[in-house]
């Protein structure tokens, strides 16, 4: 399950969750595996520096975003460090589920990162531009100009819809979205 800022993954994710689907969110993985001690901390250290630890010497990932985002070489560097140990603890997750009749990897850099072998369909819940823009000023209190930063440095609707099984529209009410999912 994929989509672009404000699209509704996690709206999505939570209903199905609730229909009684299994529910991996890469986000939480992505937490994970930045972990004091684990391999993807070490390397990300090393890679951007030592005034990323923090005093409880977790590493500052506000900090970390500023030091990639907008600097495609940085980004690409950090993606190439903690894509692949979020594809491994998701693999990880969904062999241990081997009873569960239905899992749901929610993941919104699921097609940039080639996941989508992880899984029997790739769904993909779009949103029109505007719509997300006013999400995410209401929910995130984010200006206009970030918003447009983040919608930029993502894959657009169209490329997205390109790899979609399942095509979702999240533009109207999470009741229209919910009869979708059913």
């Amino acid at each position: 399950l994929t989509g672009g800022i404000a699209s509704g993954k996690s709206t999505a994710a939570r209903y199905l969750l609730e229909q009684g689907a299994t529910v991996i969110d890469a986000d939480v993985l992505g937490h994970c595996a930045y972990d004091r001690g684990t391999a993807v901390y070490n390397e990300v250290i090393k890679t951007f520096g030592e005034d990323l630890i923090t005093q409880n010497g977790s590493i500052d990932r506000g900090l970390l975003g500023k030091k990639v985002f907008g600097n495609n070489l940085e980004l690409k560097k950090l993606t190439n460090i903690v894509w692949p140990e979020i594809r491994r603890l998701a693999q990880t997750k969904i062999d241990a589920c081997v009873d569960k009749e239905i899992i749901v990897l929610e993941a919104a850099v699921l097609i940039e990162a080639g996941w989508q072998d992880l899984g029997h369909e790739t769904w993909v819940i779009f949103v029109e531009r505007d719509i997300a823009i006013e999400r995410c000023i209401a929910r995130d209190g984010l200006t206009r100009e970030a918003i447009l930063n983040r919608l930029e440095a993502q894959l657009s609707n169209d490329d997205r819809l390109k790899h979609a099984d399942v095509v979702l529209s999240n533009n109207d009410s999470e009741e229209e979205l919910f009869e979708q999912l059913d």
